[in-house]
C-alpha cells in the first residue's frame, strides 16, 4: 500500500467520497486515509470554541492534507537529509524537505492543524510538528521503515520513534559503561599500531564505536530473554571483538603477533589471527550470562554469513526447541562487500522460510566508505549499500558512528523489533 497516495488527490469531491466511505467502514479506505480522517475527526471533537481555523473551510482541509503529507515525507524521505556522515556532507537529494515542497509556508507556522494528532502532538502549530520530525528523523539517527506492509509494526515504529523523538535518554551508569567499551577500543588500537607497527591488524580506527554497539545488544538480548549469540565477522575490527567483547585475553592476542609456541599434541589450524573464531560465557554489566560464539571465517567477505544462520537454526531446532527468543545471530558488514557479494541476497532470501528461519539478524555495517580502493560511487547503483536489506521488507537504520549513543539507542531498538 502506497501511504502517499492521496498527493495528487486533493479534489474535494474525492475526499468527501472517501471520509463518506470512512464513515460507514474505516476499512474500505487505505491505511494512510484511515490516520488522516482519525486526526480530522479528533480535532472536530477537541477543537476549541474560538482561536482555531475552521478544518470545514476547503482551503484549510487541503492544508491539513499537506500537513499530512509532509508528516509522511518525513517518515519517508526524512533518511536523505539526516547528519549522519561524520567525514563529509551528504549528497543533496531533490525534492527537499522545504515547507513549500508540501505546498506550506512560513505564513503557516502558527497555524494550528489537527494532522499533529497523526505524531502524537493533538492540533498543533505546523512549526512544532516540523520540529518534532526534524528531531526525530533528520539528526544522527535516519530511518527506512515505510515500505513494510504491516500496519502493525509501522505504527509500533511511529510510535516507539515519535515519542522520543529518537532522542537517547540513558542513565548515567549506562553511559559509564558505553564510554567504558569505547576507551577500550580505542586504546586497544593504539597499543596494536605502536607496539606492532606494519604487521597486518585490519583496524577499526573511526569505528571504535562498533564496540560498546555489541555490548549493549548484548545486554538488551540479555534483558529479552537471549542466551546465546552466533557471531559472524569479517577481519576488519575481529581482533577488538576478540578482546572487547568476547574476552579472549590480551595476551593470547599479543602472543599470535609474536609467533605463539603451540603445543603439537592440541588441533592447530595455522590460520592468520584475524582469521580465529572464539567462544565464550560472559557476564553483562547487570549480572546476566550470555554464550558468544565468533565464528572463524576465511578472507572471503561474506561466506561466513550462510555459517551463522545455519549454526544458529541448527541450535534452534535440536538445543532450544524450536524457540527462536532464546538466541540470535549477528552479522557485522563491511560497506562495499554488503552491496557487491551475491551471498548476501541470497542468505537474505531464506530468511521467512520455514526451514532456514532464525527468528531475526541482527546486521552492523561499518561503512568506511571505501571498498579496499573504490569509492562508493563506483561500487553500487543503489543509494545505499544497505539497500538489499529492502528485498526482505527489512527496516534499515542508518547512524553517525561518532554518536556512540544514538548507536546504542538503535540497536536497542533493533533488539526489541526483533
Amino acid at each position: 500500500m502506497d501511504r502517499l497516495n492521496y498527493i495528487n488527490s486533493g479534489n474535494a469531491a474525492y475526499i468527501n467520497s472517501l471520509y463518506e466511505a470512512y464513515q460507514q467502514d474505516p476499512e474500505s479506505v487505505d491505511y494512510g486515509w484511515q490516520k488522516f480522517f482519525e486526526g480530522f475527526q479528533f480535532g472536530q471533537d477537541n477543537a476549541p470554541a474560538a482561536g482555531v481555523s475552521s478544518p470545514e473551510t476547503s482551503g484549510h482541509l487541503f492544508k491539513e492534507i499537506n500537513v499530512m503529507n509532509m508528516i509522511n515525507g518525513y517518515r519517508s524521505r526524512g533518511h536523505l537529509f539526516t547528519k549522519t556522515n561524520p567525514v563529509r556532507e551528504r549528497r543533496k537529494y531533490f525534492p527537499g524537505k522545504e515547507l513549500e515542497t508540501f505546498g506550506l509556508s512560513d505564513a503557516d507556522l502558527d497555524t494550528v492543524f489537527n494532522a499533529g494528532v497523526e505524531v502524537g502532538l493533538g492540533p498543533a502549530k505546523l512549526r512544532d510538528i516540523r520540529d518534532l520530525l526534524e528531531q526525530t528523523y533528520c539528526q544522527s539517527i535516519g530511518a527506512e521503515y515505510t515500505y513494510i506492509r504491516n500496519p502493525i509494526k509501522l505504527k509500533w515504529f511511529e510510535d516507539r520513534m515519535e515519542k522520543k523523538r529518537n532522542t537517547p535518554s540513558f542513565t548515567a551508569e549506562q553511559k559509564k559503561q558505553m564510554l567504558s567499551k569505547l576507551n577500550e577500543a580505542v586504546v586497544f588500537e593504539n597499543f596494536l599500531g605502536t607496539k606492532f607497527l606494519g604487521q597486518k591488524r585490519f583496524s577499526l580506527e573511526g569505528a571504535e564505536s562498533l564496540i560498546p554497539a555489541l555490548d549493549s545488544v548484548v545486554k538488551k538480548g540479555s534483558e529479552l530473554g537471549i542466551e546465546e549469540f552466533i557471531i559472524g565477522m569479517a577481519h576488519r575490527g575481529r581482533l577488538n571483538v576478540l578482546t572487547n567483547i568476547m574476552e579472549k585475553t590480551y595476551k593470547e592476542v599479543f602472543s599470535e603477533f609474536e609467533g605463539k609456541n603451540y603445543d603439537s599434541s592440541q588441533p592447530f589450524g595455522g590460520d592468520v589471527k584475524y582469521h580465529l573464531g572464539y567462544s565464550t560465557d560472559v557476564e553483562t554489566a547487570e549480572g546476566k550470562k550470555v554464550h558468544l560464539s565468533l565464528c572463524p571465517n576465511p578472507s572471503h567477505l561474506e561466506a561466513v554469513d550462510p555459517v551463522v544462520e545455519g549454526i544458529t537454526r541448527s541450535k534452534i531446532d535440536f538445543k532450544y526447541d524450536g524457540d527462536h527468543s532464546k538466541i540470535a545471530p549477528i552479522l557485522i558488514h563491511g560497506d562495499a562487500s554488503v552491496a557487491g557479494q551475491g551471498i548476501v541476497y541470497e542468505v537474505l532470501q531464506m530468511e521467512k522460510l520455514d526451514g532456514y528461519s532464525t527468528g531475526g539478524t541482527i546486521h552492523l555495517v561499518i561503512n568506511n566508505q571505501i571498498g579496499f580502493t573504490t569509492n562508493y560511487k563506483d561500487a553500487r547503483s543503489s543509494t545505499y549499500c544497505t539497500d538489499v536489506a529492502k528485498t526482505v521488507l527489512s527496516p534499515v537504520f542508518h547512524v553517525n558512528g561518532d554518536d556512540v549513543e544514538a548507536l546504542a539507542y538503535v540497536v536497542n531498538l533493533a533488539m526489541e523489533y526483533r
